[in-house]
């Protein structure tokens, strides 16, 4: 399907960009002008001319279009239904009243509307009526085609489609003008576009129970979701069926879809317009869900589905599967035992096709193939496909992607010639193996895009179908799909982020759109990696660098996405909030958890004590967590989304698990006295032993003196010094104990100590260095550490303004049989700070900040 620009310069950026009227190429705010139409002046829209009788859908768009306008302008858009205004707008089908003048004075073409599926023209056309010199007319071929061009205006002066389940501000404006024109977005390419509510316990059900008091989906709040739908341009829906039933929890609902223009469906599992809730709060009365040994009640309960929905555009599931979404005469599961019976429930499957289109002729008075139906091939039913089974060549083929975006089964050219089309069931929310999928978006754009044009390029394209679970927070993967439904063609790998750009423009501005693309694309990539739901402590490689990398790309992304939300206008940052910074602070948080619990138990395997900061971590992490979510819940947009985020996500060890509520990852700790210090024992790694000053194995002070730890000191952990400073260091020593494979006889150690001046002794300051059993050499470190016109440049600005100073000491290793070695610094002058040691035997590499630390293990020391 190709967008075809009709007459003159009316551009709309729908025709560049196709995902709605983002960077409003056809509407100019606070410009009037002669050579354009003005659809705004001083705050009052033009008034909006509508037939009587015109559908009601369409009168409900209509409505919607007048608040719009309000929320533009502050004054509602008026609303006539003859003509008394020189300038207005037109709305209505093409067989309504005020279209068929147009149409017979040759004003508009109807050629480009007759016989066309949801399309809709919208043009400027001079003196269409008696008394009026000019209107804006927005014609569709149906009513779903004029609703759609209701809302392209909508968009195109600023009203976002996600304006009420994102929050998106819409800027108020007091003049508005558009070129003169003509424009269509064309026929979709899919036929039925939508969304499936799903696995909606306990977030959706939590928050409509908090907004709307009912512990079901009514029709208040289905009308929110369907007006969504519509104004991205979709036509269907498959409602949320865990513990809600769309039919039987409120009447309105049905009637309400029916009004709007959505076209209802039940799920791959929910034959005959009946919700599986209406079998299972009847269980009792009903019995066995098995049409083996319960056909008549079946048949019965197929019956008055067909009944409640022969005088609505419902699309009619049929076939059937166990009882629960579970294949036919068995479970499925992990731990489930189950022996498939293929024969014999094809057979059956057969029976229930014949009496199910036999329900439909006899419930509608026509021929079954007069009334669209759809056959699931979902899981197991797709072995029973490729089995032989069949269904009439009218009804759709519904295939299935594997739950986690990548499609299962395509139709070759053969089976492209079934003349019922072939839909496409398509998941960015699963629960299943291995694990659930509920909580955050995880889908990379990339992903969804590619798998949907392969999708659209072998022949499917009658119905497409996306779980969204809560439908919140996966806002932006239904904008895409939604978007590649109506044109499936318009996006390549190399422009693909123009339609995300474009998104962003929309709900944050034009200024905002390119930081705004770049962190949404990479949260989605980043997220795409591993869910939220299986990632823990052992998914990256901890030595190798490699969690402590990914961690370091979320930590640095959730940087940028604060600092752009807080360079963003107050109107914007709820809406950033929810679609980018709540996102990706929460995946930010999870893995600096789950990488704090890697770091944890490797510290604590090594007997090192600093596996209890690691656990400190852990548990400020998902506490962290506990609080991002509530302020989800009850701050973000003053608390409208309360209960939205309370899906669990932490604690999983298969995908069915039960668990009450998150659970804190498992972590340990080492019990030491309070009083204990020292006692670390390093192995050599690589060819070095890297060290921290504060990690010594035993320690002496001189009289009156204590070693103090200064934390945060230097470029790494801390410092040590003797204190006070005006006592003498004579007899304080520092000694760090290490494992060195013993064929070595020669090291180079290197002291760091921070920049101190020579303030006490003007020649420079001092310490020793020496393995026990060995020699023993004197460092002075800043004797050049002061202003003589030979120092200043060369050597004093240098090292204060880096810091530290770094001095190299070679040494000759004592004879020790077990390879263990004792290095031992002490201070000769008061005020030396010690901040790293590293033992060279051929591994180090020149580094700012001296290398990792070595692995350690910490044993307690007599008399410490």
């Amino acid at each position: 399907m190709k967008l075809k620009k009709c007459v003159g310069i009316f551009l709309f950026s729908t025709l560049c960009l196709n995902v709605g009227a983002i960077d409003h190429k056809g509407i100019t705010f606070d410009r009037l002008a002669p050579d354009r139409f003005t659809l705004m002046e001083n705050g009052v829209a033009n008034e909006i001319l509508v037939d009587e009788q015109e559908d009601a859908g369409v009168m409900i768009a209509v409505r919607n279009l007048q608040n719009d306008f309000k929320r533009v302008s502050g004054r509602t858009a008026g609303l006539c239904y003859t003509p008394g205004v020189k300038r207005m707008i037109m709305v209505g089908t093409l067989k309504s009243r005020y279209i068929r003048e147009l149409v017979k004075a040759k004003k508009i073409d109807a050629s480009l509307l007759e016989g066309k599926n949801e399309k809709y023209l919208m043009t400027v056309v001079s003196a269409p009526l008696n008394g009026v010199n000019e209107a804006l007319v927005i014609a569709g071929s149906d009513k779903r085609g004029t609703i759609y061009g209701i809302y392209e205006l909508s968009e195109q002066i600023g009203v976002s489609p996600w304006y009420d389940w994102v929050d998106v501000p819409v800027m108020p404006r007091q003049n508005l003008s558009m070129m003169r024109g003509s424009y269509t977005a064309g026929e979709p390419a899919v036929k039925y576009r939508g969304i499936f509510l799903n696995d909606e316990a306990p977030c959706l059900t939590g928050w409509v129970k908090h907004t709307y008091g009912t512990n079901y989906g009514d029709h208040r709040f289905y009308a929110r979701v369907f007006e969504l739908i519509l104004r991205l341009r979709g036509n269907f829906m498959w409602p949320a069926m865990w513990g809600w039933s769309f039919y039987a929890d409120d009447p309105e609902n049905s009637k309400t879809a029916h009004e709007m223009g959505i076209i209802m469906g039940t799920s791959h599992h929910e034959p005959m317009a009946r919700n599986h809730q209406e079998w299972v709060r009847k269980r009792s009365e009903y019995g066995a869900w098995d049409y083996a040994s319960n056909q008549q009640v079946i048949d019965r309960f197929f019956r008055e589905g067909m009944e409640r929905a022969a005088d609505t555009e419902d699309l009619i599931t049929i076939g059937m599967r166990g009882d629960g979404d579970t294949p036919m005469g068995g479970k499925e599961g992990e731990d489930d035992k189950y022996v498939p019976r293929d024969e014999e429930n094809m057979r059956l499957m057969e029976k229930i096709f014949r009496n199910q289109r036999r329900i439909i002729k006899e419930v509608t008075g026509k021929a079954p193939e007069k009334r669209p139906q759809v056959w699931a091939i979902y899981k197991e039913v797709q072995r029973y496909y490729d089995m032989g089974l069949r269904v009439p060549d009218d009804v759709i083929m519904l295939l299935s992607d594997d739950n986690w975006g990548d499609v299962r089964r395509l139709p070759d050219a053969k089976e492209r010639k079934h003349s019922g089309g072939w839909g496409m069931y398509y998941h960015v929310d699963y629960v299943g193996a291995p694990r659930n999928s509920k909580w955050l978006n995880v889908t990379p754009i990339q992903n969804m895009w590619e798998q949907l044009q392969l999708t659209y390029s072998y022949g499917v394209d009658k119905l497409w179908i996306l779980n969204v679970g809560d439908l919140k927070p996966m806002e932006y993967p239904i904008t895409l799909f939604m978007n590649m439904a109506w044109n499936p063609e318009r996006y390549a790998a190399g422009n693909l982020l123009e339609h995300t750009r474009a998104f962003c423009a929309q709900q944050f501005g034009e200024e905002q759109a390119d930081e705004a693309m770049r962190i949404l694309n990479l949260y989605c990539k980043y997220n795409g990696r591993v869910t939220p739901e299986m990632l823990d402590k052992d998914t990256y490689h901890l030595a190798s660098g490699e969690w402590r990398q990914v961690a370091d790309e979320y930590v640095k992304l959730e940087a940028e996405a604060l600092r752009q939300y807080l360079k963003l206008e107050a109107a914007y940052r709820d809406a950033y909030r929810q679609l980018i910074l709540f996102p990706v602070q929460a995946m930010a948080n999870l893995y600096e958890m789950y990488y704090a619990q890697a770091m944890n138990h490797k510290l604590y395997q090594e007997n090192n004590p600093q596996a209890n900061e690691w656990a400190d971590k852990v548990e400020k992490a998902f506490r962290r967590d506990a609080e991002l979510c509530r302020e989800y819940n009850e701050e973000m947009s003053g608390g409208k989304w309360n209960g939205m985020m309370t899906q669990k996500h932490i604690g999983y060890t298969s995908w069915n698990d039960d668990f009450p509520a998150d659970r804190l990852p498992e972590v340990y700790r080492i019990e030491q006295p309070e009083q204990a210090v020292g006692g670390y024992l390093f192995a050599g790694d690589k060819g070095v032993v890297s060290m921290e000053a504060e990690h010594y194995f035993a320690s002496s002070a001189a009289p009156e003196t204590a070693w103090t730890v200064i934390p945060h000191m230097g470029r790494t952990l801390s410092g040590v010094a003797l204190m006070p400073y005006t006592q003498s260091a004579e007899g304080a020593s520092l000694s760090y104990k290490m494992k060195i494979p013993q064929k070595v006889d020669t090291v180079n150690v290197y002291v760091i100590v921070k920049s101190t001046l020579p303030f006490l002794r003007r020649e420079g300051h001092r310490y020793t260095v020496g393995f026990e059993g060995g020699e023993e050499q004197t460092v002075c470190f800043n004797a050049e550490l002061n202003e003589h016109p030979d120092n200043v440049y060369r050597v004093l600005y240098p090292t204060v303004a880096r810091r530290v100073v770094k001095t190299r000491v070679k040494l000759s290793l004592p004879d020790r049989a077990d390879g263990t070695y004792t290095l031992v610094l002490k201070p000769v002058e008061p005020a030396i700070v010690f901040e790293k040691i590293v033992v060279d035997y051929g591994g180090y590499e020149d580094s700012y900040l001296f290398m990792d630390e070595s692995p350690c293990r910490r044993n307690k020391l007599n008399g410490q």
